[in-house]
């Protein structure tokens, strides 16, 4: 990926280059335009951090619901709500760092 951020392809795994990296799948839940500002803060977050995320997104509501998601945007990680709304860049940054804090 390039100095810039882009919006996350369905399907694609950030970071897919470091296979020493832990893998999470994550799947971004809202409308299409708030979903892709999401896509976009969470490729300038997380893609200088050691893990690989790979995502999908959903659109439906009721899958949406089904998932326990109250806001949109949000997305889930490992099957759990993870991030709710649209998040500062630097906000989604400390919380994936938590995470691997968490981890290690």
């Amino acid at each position: 990926m390039s100095g810039t951020c882009e919006p996350l392809q369905e399907g694609q795994i950030l970071n897919n280059h470091h296979n020493e990296y832990p893998l999470y799948h994550a799947i971004l839940y809202g409308d299409k335009v708030l979903t892709k500002k999401l896509s976009k803060r969470l490729s300038c977050a997380i893609k200088a951090l050691p893990i690989r995320v790979h995502f999908s997104s959903e659109h439906k509501t009721q899958k949406a619901l089904d998932a326990g998601i109250s806001k949109d945007p949000s997305l889930t990680l490992e099957g759990k709500v993870f991030i709710e709304g649209l998040l500062q860049t630097e906000e989604i940054t400390q919380i994936f760092q938590q995470l691997l804090k968490n981890k290690g």
